[in-house]
């Protein structure tokens, strides 16, 4: 099975700019997107062969996560269950028989890090989350996780040491994931593999240097990595000042 994460920065935006064809080449069985900034109705996308889940924030042209699937899930969750988080529109859980499925936009701790506090609760919410599933049954989760884990996961850590996304404490907290029995399924098979990255800022002709951050990811539950096959990220697909990550497992 193929597995495709997307964060395109206003789904409208990047449907202008190539995401059908981006999404028909691709050809994923399950296929996220995270920060569709829409509301219901104002924009009818829908592909053969597959269904689709929409989470939405109550704040128009913000946050936002979408799912389309060729395989049926036998349940839908929005959210996680806490009226804190549960109004941006950030979290899709699908389950299936064999494995839970999640996507995730992960708040980002903003300028001057004034999110930072409530980014950190929604950290520890997040993982009791993630471990009550894993309890039961094996759990995906891809998307946009606004973090980049170490300094091998952007071009200029030091100057970017304590900026969101780069903070010791946010950084942390991707460790306490890990060590709780998830594995970050593109350091499985690249450990050391540098300029590998997924979001380049818009400024400074960023994408065109490489100057970028890997913040986007598939995270999966331990006893999944033996089934593992590939994790990709398609740095050459553009339409967003993310690109697409994949996963491919058996």
């Amino acid at each position: 099975m193929r597995f495709i994460s997307w964060n395109v920065n206003g789904l409208r935006a990047c449907y202008g700019k190539g995401f059908s064809d981006a999404f028909t080449s691709l050809d994923a069985d399950i296929f996220c997107l995270q920060e569709t900034k829409m509301q219901a109705g104002q924009l009818n996308l829908e592909f053969e062969g597959y269904e689709s889940y929409w989470n939405y924030a109550e704040k128009k042209g913000y946050s936002g996560t979408a799912i389309y699937t060729r395989l049926k899930p036998i349940n839908v969750n929005y959210g996680m269950g806490i009226d804190e988080h549960d109004h941006e529109g950030r979290l899709i859980t699908l389950e299936f028989e064999d494995f839970f499925f999640i996507t995730a936009y992960v708040p980002n701790s903003q300028d001057g890090l004034r999110r930072l506090d409530y980014r950190m609760r929604w950290e520890d919410d997040f993982l009791a989350y993630l471990k009550v599933l894993d309890a039961k049954k094996p759990v995906i989760v891809c998307g946009d996780l606004n973090v980049a884990h170490e300094e091998i996961d952007l071009k200029n850590p030091k100057t970017n040491r304590k900026n969101a996304g780069f903070t010791d404490e946010e950084r942390a907290k991707f460790s306490t994931w890990l060590n709780a029995g998830f594995v970050d399924t593109f350091r499985h098979f690249y450990p050391d593999t540098e300029g590998a990255y997924s979001w380049w800022s818009y400024r400074f002709r960023a994408r065109e240097k490489n100057a970028g951050w890997r913040i986007d990811y598939f995270v999966v539950s331990s006893r999944l990595t033996d089934r593992l096959e590939s994790a990709g990220i398609h740095s050459d697909i553009f339409g967003s000042d993310h690109c697409p990550v994949e996963l491919v497992i058996k």
